[in-house]
């Protein structure tokens, strides 16, 4: 595929930045923004394509559960060759590919989409939505490259959240298609899709750069694969976008099946969360740049246990309006924390380059060479903690009828990040280098 090459790419050069290399950053940004939108909401279909399910279809919640835990983990699995595609292909190449392999998924669902249908066939068509959870990996990959360290938190944070907001979207026009149509259409979301899908493809081709400096570089994925951050750092992750996108999906099924809510009831509460969830993402990173992303990180984690209490207190009294306020509030600190702890993951390798007596533009290579290939693994680990909360809802509602009791499990786990962020990035040993204190405090 040829495409639009840039040679020469320096962000930290100041005079290089102002003379040309933030206009051209921007515009690759917004556009991949738009791109990565359509990925996430097409990754998310499935958690409103089971809101259309009434029981002419023969699928309890349980099986519907599994629909969706199926596309989180084939989204989570695709994140690792999107990271490594974008310097193989190239970022403006490899976001038309990847856009134009979602009308695989949108228009398999189109076909299947009906009363009838066998399970094994919902099962596959909710697998190849999975692809479009991909198209976050590479698309920060992409972006990661072309700012420098200082607004990396801004424009991830931006980057990542006009991509999380794919899913409210889908979400409201999924509730526009069951409120007008009624809950028996689904296909009028599908159709909705297929063109959207073809622009961002357009858009991409016509509007994006690919740059000649970011390669394939197999011993910096080895050495990210042997970097303890680079798994601390998906244990974190796990904690915050793995929360958002699980919540994401199971939502209007948690409201259908534990509080009874219609199809149009359920629709018109779900997109509420992902979207602030998916707003506040850009002020993650912001913040983060502020102040730190360990520090953010660290107390996002605290309130979201918190959070998480008020959930399980709703659940045990059957309140809905409590269960509400938990239950967005949770969405709002995932994204939150979402924006922060991918500030973190630059800073962490930049902190490294420092620690071991590099300076400068040597310093700041080092950092995005480590962190482009750390962010798909980072990622892909990250996204699969959305199917671990989707399989604790599965397993709770089947034992017991009520998600408390994965809720608990989830309180616990925000008590162990919190535990993690602080003793890894924000405790100062006594023995640390100077240099390494002085960046994880930018971390």
């Amino acid at each position: 595929m040829a495409g639009r090459w840039i040679e020469r790419w320096d962000p930290e050069d100041e005079t290089f930045w102002r003379d040309g290399g933030r206009r051209v950053a921007r515009r690759n940004l917004w556009f991949s923004v738009f791109s990565e939108h359509v990925g996430f909401s097409v990754w998310s279909l499935w958690s409103v394509m089971v809101l259309f399910m009434g029981p002419e279809y023969g699928i309890d919640p349980a099986g519907k559960f599994f629909l969706i835990s199926t596309a989180t983990l084939v989204g989570a699995l695709v994140r690792v060759p999107y990271t490594f595609a974008v310097a193989r292909f190239g970022g403006r190449n490899w976001t038309v590919a990847s856009a134009l392999l979602l009308l695989v998924p949108t228009v398999a669902a189109f076909v299947v989409m009906e009363p009838g249908t066998s399970y094994t066939a919902f099962v596959l068509v909710a697998a190849l939505a999975g692809i479009g959870g991909g198209n976050f990996a590479s698309s920060m990959t992409n972006i990661n490259a072309f700012f420098p360290l200082r607004e990396k938190g801004w424009a991830l944070g931006l980057n990542a959240g006009g991509g999380n907001i794919g899913v409210p979207v889908v979400q409201l026009v999924g509730l526009l298609v069951i409120g007008t149509a009624g809950a028996t259409h689904p296909r009028l979301l599908l159709g909705v899709y297929v063109p959207l899908v073809v622009v961002a493809a357009l858009c991409a081709a016509r509007y994006m750069d690919n740059l000649a400096p970011v390669r394939n570089d197999s011993g910096a994925a080895k050495q990210a694969v042997r970097e303890p951050h680079t798994w601390l750092m998906a244990v974190l992750y796990i904690g915050t976008f793995g929360s958002f996108i699980g919540y994401s999906f199971a939502f209007g099924l948690v409201l259908q099946t534990q509080f009874g809510r219609t199809p149009l009831q359920a629709a018109s509460l779900t997109f509420i969360g992902p979207l602030l969830g998916s707003l506040i993402r850009p002020v993650g990173g912001k913040l983060a740049d502020r102040f730190g992303g360990a520090r953010i990180t660290l107390w996002t984690f605290a309130v979201m246990a918190a959070a998480t209490a008020v959930v399980v207190y709703a659940s045990g009294t059957e309140s809905l309006p409590v269960f509400l306020v938990g239950f967005i509030s949770l969405f709002v600190l995932s994204g939150l924390g979402n924006g922060s702890t991918y500030k973190m993951i630059p800073g962490i390798f930049h902190a490294q380059a420092l620690a071991r007596g590099m300076v400068g533009e040597e310093a700041a290579a080092y950092g995005r060479r480590l962190s482009g290939a750390a962010m798909g693994l980072i990622g892909a680990v990250g996204a699969l903690g959305g199917l671990a909360i989707n399989l604790a809802f599965r397993q709770s509602f089947q034992t017991s009828g009520s998600g408390t009791a994965a809720f608990w499990s989830f309180l616990a786990f925000y008590a162990v990040c919190f535990a993690l962020t602080w003793a890894v990035y924000l405790r100062r040993p006594a023995e640390a280098p100077a240099q390494a204190r002085l960046g994880y405090a930018e971390v």
